[in-house]
């Protein structure tokens, strides 16, 4: 395991990951509501149907319709616990030139800035955070937000340090990292031939819940989640794609899929009953838009490892074989509209009902 679970950690440790994961669970909430909500408030605006992701396409090796949805919110961050070292430069893109300074902004046009500009508003603490990081969030590549190493002495702090942070890690390096760690090769992804290293390059983007060899943010995400290995912290990755109109996560715990649903009247009635709730009490606090006698709802699918995406045991060198599943739905649920804190998310089979 490459990040260090809560017992093996120092008592000043324990408090900088309650701390992380306390800001995670904000940063959640808030790009649910960016990727999802208010995409979806944007196509109405338009007088434009909303194209809500087939359940299928929920599913592990599902393909996705190769459609690009102008109105749909598209970003990609990167969270880190700790902070990157110096030498990770040549493949996660951090440098003066694109760090969160008043000056860089300025020069990039990324921000509508004034002379009164405060340079903490770039800190998760900050009142005016989420309005500089709304205003980021759109901008080329990626955002990088990490502790600040400055301040690690006296307290921890967490900012957007970087904008257009570009990944330059390969795909071909990236599912080589993987297999090896797998064990499916011992040093090189072309040592078994390069029919072989194909194969290892779909399982690849298997791993991660992705169809095979898809292009842009979401490439980018997981080449950057496979490369954050290297690093003994853990690592939250969001990407929202304009094609596949979903939340993607990448922690250390796996990944998971944040869509919006449509439910009828009567699945909804059935999911109220099934959890001992009146359907208003759902609508009031799960559902997110009304459309006819349907309503719109948050859906979350989160994804395990089987056998064959897990290292064996003892280590030995095994061979790749396409046919078998390397994810499996793990759990479902309906979430809470975003701002809700009285209510838990409910579970719900929906992909293979």
């Amino acid at each position: 395991m490459y990040w260090r679970i809560r017992d093996e950690l120092s008592l000043s440790e324990r408090l900088r990951r309650s701390y992380y994961r306390l800001l995670r669970d904000e940063l959640n909430q808030f790009l649910l509501d960016k990727a999802l909500t208010s995409s979806y408030r944007n196509f109405v605006e338009r007088n434009l149907p909303y194209p809500f992701v087939e359940r299928r396409e929920l599913k592990p090796r599902a393909r996705i319709p190769k459609l690009e949805y102008e109105c749909q919110n598209s970003f990609l961050v990167i969270f880190l616990e700790d902070s990157i070292p110096p030498e990770h430069k040549k493949y996660i893109r951090f440098f003066d030139s694109n760090r969160t300074t008043k000056t860089n902004l300025l020069r990039s046009k990324t921000l509508s800035l004034d002379s009164d500009f405060d340079r903490t508003q770039k800190y998760l603490e900050s009142a005016h955070f989420f309005d500089v990081f709304d205003e980021l969030l759109p901008v080329d590549y990626a955002l990088l937000i990490q502790r600040d190493p400055t301040k690690q002495l006296r307290k921890n702090r967490y900012s957007i340090s970087h904008f257009h942070v570009r990944i330059d890690w390969p795909i071909t390096e990236a599912a080589e990292d993987m297999a090896r760690d797998l064990r499916y090769i011992s040093k090189d992804l072309y040592e078994k031939g390069e029919k072989y290293a194909e194969d290892i390059q779909k399982k690849f983007f298997e791993y991660y819940c992705l169809p095979e060899m898809v292009g842009g943010r979401r490439t980018a995400a997981v080449v950057a989640a496979q490369y954050l290995r290297r690093i003994p912290c853990i690592s939250t990755i969001y990407v929202a794609s304009s094609e596949s109109r979903a939340l993607i996560r990448c922690t250390e715990r796996g990944v998971s899929k944040s869509v919006l649903i449509k439910l009828s009247n009567k699945e909804m009635v059935h999911i109220a009953e099934a959890n001992n709730m009146t359907l208003s009490m759902l609508k009031k606090h799960y559902m997110v838009a009304k459309e006819g006698k349907s309503g719109v709802f948050i859906f979350k699918a989160t994804y395990a490892p089987t056998v064959h995406a897990l290292p064996p045991e003892g280590g030995k060198l095994r061979e790749v074989v396409p046919e078998p599943y390397w994810m499996t739905v793990d759990y479902q649920q309906i979430l809470p509209k975003t701002g809700v804190w009285d209510w838990a998310p409910i579970t719900h089979n929906l992909i293979y009902s």
